[in-house]
């Protein structure tokens, strides 16, 4: 879910043209110019020499507020939105942009207060209708965040940001239909697409022709939907590119129903395609639904030598009937829900340590790497992080494990395709809409995959207090008697 992008205050109307006045407007327009040219620096210089000119001047505020809000300086941009609110409560935007801050905040309350404001000023705003529902949405009030998205979309059929806000409520609820419909509100392949000249596929017959799968979103999204590739072969397809992350390509070479596999930093290989498609978007045209998910496992596997070599470093870090187990604790720090995904640190596992029979290995990569170098007391993973070159080297060391144990990370998805048994622990909010509401289990990797959720938001020694008990009796079943 995404909140409206914040926008700027309303032009100035009632400013005389003289004296302090009149340089006081010349900053606030010589600021948004800044602003709407990229320099926050310039822009924010500019609205506070109109501040300093005229004090009580809500536009400046507003769009102050705004830079500061977007440079992450949130208590500053809290002042000066609230100052801009005092010395103008009429301008619906900057209660907009003060609401998706707070939501941000989870000042949920307050939040709603701001937009229920803007909606009073402003009742046909689509952006103001599309952010209540987001904050509904992280509230669990689904029913009335539904109601507020279809009001945006009603107002502005032609506004995009609550469409795609609403298919994350219907793929979270499994009504996939219209979910993946309003999933093409998305512009996530737009750089892609601006390069490629052939026309994009919408569920054509594909009976001989060729076909291009683009890259988007994350390496997670792509170990997910790349199943598609054999799909589409079987439909008909005579030959299909894949482009994908660097850090895939070599794990995708073997995929089936791929013909060739590219990376993103590469340049595009000379071929005329008949179609292309972005790899979310084929879900919709081959009409997937909960019971139709093409999940037929493994789908992805480990290089001979790759698995040979990590075979050797796994088997030479064990003991004698060990249970071997990998942990992933952290995800990418850029992703918008990532303090909430992934654990604080290692430290957060340490409970698991003392568990007899059980050895455990650290696939952590990048964030969060260096905690397996320096573990807690009582949790020594075997650190292979540094070793891991790429998504086929995780490949190769994932076949020589029992269990993975993982956040919801690109791991946990990669597991799954590999049909290896996967533990993914679950934030309480804004869980990803792919792992469905109130399940323990995953219908895109069926049998493998096990869901643990928290019971509230932060919760995470209430979940691996049920991930301790759980892995106790899985060592006992598959460990060394």
């Amino acid at each position: 879910m995404s909140p409206d992008e914040p926008g700027q205050a309303d032009p100035l109307k009632d400013l005389s043209p003289a004296g302090k006045s009149g340089r006081a407007e010349a900053f606030f327009y010589e600021g948004n110019r800044h602003l709407a040219g990229g320099d926050s620096a310039q822009a924010e210089e500019c609205f506070r020499q109109a501040i300093r000119l005229l004090p009580d001047l809500a536009e400046a505020h507003a769009n102050l507020g705004l830079v500061l809000d977007q440079a992450g300086r949130l208590a500053e941009a809290e002042a000066h939105y609230r100052h801009s609110i005092v010395c103008n409560d009429g301008h619906g935007q900057t209660h907009i942009n003060l609401g998706a801050m707070l939501t941000l905040q989870k000042r949920f309350a307050e939040a709603e207060a701001a937009y229920r404001r803007a909606l009073q000023l402003m009742p046909e705003s689509a952006a103001a209708w599309s952010n209540l529902g987001v904050l509904q949405a992280c509230r669990k009030q689904e029913v009335e965040a539904e109601l507020s998205y279809r009001k945006a979309m009603a107002l502005a059929p032609d506004y995009p940001l609550a469409r795609f806000n609403l298919s994350y409520l219907l793929l979270r609820q499994g009504r996939f239909e219209e979910g993946w419909r309003c999933l093409e509100a998305r512009d996530w392949y737009a750089a892609l697409e601006a390069r490629l000249a052939c026309p994009r596929w919408r569920g054509e017959s594909l009976q001989g022709k060729s076909l291009l799968i683009g890259f988007e979103a994350g390496h997670g999204d792509m170990i997910q939907f790349c199943r598609y590739a054999a799909v589409l072969k079987a439909r008909g397809a005579r030959h299909i590119t894949l482009i994908c992350h660097p850090a895939l390509k070599t794990l995708f070479a073997s995929l089936e129903g791929v013909d060739c596999v590219t990376g993103f930093d590469e340049p595009l290989p000379p071929s005329t395609w008949d179609f292309w498609t972005p790899p979310l978007s084929i879900p919709l045209h081959c009409q997937t639904g909960l019971d139709s998910i093409p999940a037929s496992l493994p789908y992805l596997g480990a290089e001979r030598v790759k698995l040979d070599r990590w075979s050797a470093v796994v088997a030479g870090q064990c003991f004698p009937g060990a249970v071997r187990i990998g942990l992933v604790w952290k995800g990418n720090p850029r992703f918008e829900n990532d303090a909430e995904r992934s654990l604080p640190g290692l430290a957060s596992l340490s409970a698991l340590g003392p568990i007899a029979g059980a050895r455990f290995f650290s696939l952590q990569k990048g964030a969060g790497e260096d905690d397996a170098a320096s573990p807690p007391a009582g949790l020594a993973p075997v650190n292979l992080g540094p070793q891991i070159a790429d998504f086929a080297d995780t490949a190769a060391i994932i076949a020589n494990l029992d269990l993975v144990i993982s956040v919801d990370t690109a791991v946990a998805h990669l597991a799954g395709a590999m049909g290896k048994a996967c533990w993914l622990l679950l934030p309480d909010y804004k869980t990803d809409w792919r792992w469905l509401s109130g399940r323990s289990d995953s219908p895109w990797y069926p049998g493998v995959m096990r869901l643990f959720r928290q019971s509230r938001a932060g919760d995470w020694p209430g979940l691996l207090g049920e991930v301790h008990a759980a892995l106790q009796a899985f060592v006992g079943k598959h460990g060394a008697t």
